[in-house]
C-alpha cells in the first residue's frame, strides 16, 4: 500500500487524505481508459486546482506510483492449498496472472515508466519491488531440503521471467495470443521450469545476488 505523503500528515489530515485519495481515484480512472494522466489532467478530473494538486505529488511520476493497483497481498495461496510443490505453483501463477489481466492499463503504464526511468527512480517503482518473488517462494516452500534456498529463489527468479505483465506484453503485443492462451502458457512455463529445476538444479548466480 502507497504511504501518504507528508503534506497529508499535517493538520486537516482527514480532509488532505479525501484529497489525495480523489487525486489517485482520478489517476487510476484515466489509466483504465488507456491514458497515461498528467497530474494536471488527474487534477480536472478529481475537480482540484492544479496548485493544490502539487502540493500532494510534485510530478506525475510520483502520481502514477501511487495510483499503482494494490499489490501489497501477503499471499495468493488458497487456505486449501496443500503441500505438492507444483499444485500450489499453479495456484499461484494463476491468481498472480489474473492480478495482471484485471490491472493491465495500469500494470503497462508501470511498466512504460520503467523503462523511461533512471535507475534511482526504477529502484522506487512499484513494479520493481519483487512482490511476485515472495508469492513464488511461499508457493515452493515444500521444496525446502530439496532445493537450497539459493536454487529456490533462482527458480522463483525465472518462474517469474515467464510471467507477469512482460511477459504478457510480450506474448499479447508480439506473438499475438489470445489472453486466455497467454495465461494458460505462463502457467505451463512455470512448470516446466519446476520440472527442470527438480531433474537439473537452476545454474547459479554469477553477478552476486537477484534483484
Amino acid at each position: 500500500m502507497s504511504r501518504p505523503d507528508p503534506y497529508t500528515t499535517g493538520g486537516r489530515r482527514a480532509q488532505k487524505l479525501r484529497t489525495r485519495n480523489a487525486l489517485v481515484a482520478a489517476a487510476r480512472e484515466l489509466v483504465a481508459a488507456g491514458v497515461t494522466p498528467t497530474l494536471e489532467q488527474a487534477a480536472t478530473n478529481a475537480s482540484i486546482s492544479r496548485t493544490t494538486a502539487y502540493r500532494y505529488f510534485p510530478n506525475q511520476r510520483a502520481l502514477l506510483v501511487a495510483a499503482h493497483p494494490e499489490t501489497a497481498t501477503r499471499s495468493l495461496l488458497p487456505p486449501d492449498a496443500g503441500t505438492d510443490p507444483a499444485g500450489r505453483l499453479d495456484a499461484v501463477i494463476t491468481a498472480f496472472t489474473q492480478l495482471v489481466i484485471d490491472t493491465e492499463d495500469q500494470q503497462r503504464t508501470m511498466l512504460r515508466l520503467s523503462l523511461q526511468a533512471n535507475a534511482t527512480e526504477r529502484a522506487a517503482l512499484p513494479l520493481r519491488q519483487g512482490r511476485g518473488i515472495p508469492w513464488i517462494l511461499e508457493a515452493l516452500q515444500p521444496l525446502h531440503g530439496q532445493l537450497s534456498e539459493h536454487q529456490l529463489r533462482q527458480l522463483a527468479l525465472a518462474i517469474r521471467s515467464a510471467a507477469g505483465i512482460e511477459a504478457l506484453v510480450w506474448l499479447t503485443d508480439v506473438a499475438a495470443l489470445s489472453r486466455p492462451d497467454a495465461i494458460n502458457l505462463m502457467r505451463w512455463s512455470a512448470q516446466a521450469l519446476l520440472h527442470a529445476a527438480l531433474h537439473s538444479a537452476p545454474p547459479p548466480a554469477q553477478g552476486g545476488d537477484s534483484v
